[in-house]
């Protein structure tokens, strides 16, 4: 048997909704099964989706850092490490391996927008927002409120 952890999710929080949720008498108890239904469907989403968004959002930043390598400052060496992590290539596939290259990635994306911000290249900044805004769209969860 291949367990598929996002059925299993969403078969646990249908039982919870449908079959458990209405024996509760507690008002408080049957909102914490409804609010934990909803944790159980977000957690299904983003198991599904989890290593093809980081992948993606890894890409995207690499992409960006190919893009700014020239308009960044060389001091510091950024101009050589953003050629550097544009070069970069996701290999290991397990979550815990994307979002270290992610950390990794964002913090020289932080590094890149003081560079921005303190030089005035505003160009350059508008680039990086429109990453950060694509970023937040990749990482919403279709399931409200969350």
């Amino acid at each position: 048997m291949k367990p598929d952890v996002a059925v299993a999710l969403e078969k646990i929080g249908q039982a919870l909704l449908a079959q458990i949720g209405p024996e509760i008498k507690a008002d408080y108890a049957q909102r914490s099964a409804l609010v934990a239904t909803m944790l159980l469907q977000c957690a299904s989403e983003e198991w599904d989706r989890g290593a093809a968004r980081r992948v993606e959002e890894n890409q995207a930043l690499r992409e960006l850092f190919r893009g700014a390598a020239d308009a960044a400052s060389a001091a510091g060496g950024l101009r050589e490490r953003l050629a550097r992590a544009a070069a970069g290539r996701d290999e290991d596939l397990r979550i815990s391996a994307l979002d270290r290259a992610n950390d990794e990635l964002r913090a020289l994306l932080i590094e890149l927008h003081a560079d921005a911000e303190a030089r005035g290249a505003t160009e350059l900044e508008d680039m990086i927002w429109r990453e950060l805004r694509r970023s937040t769209e990749r990482r919403a969860l279709s399931v409200s409120p969350f």
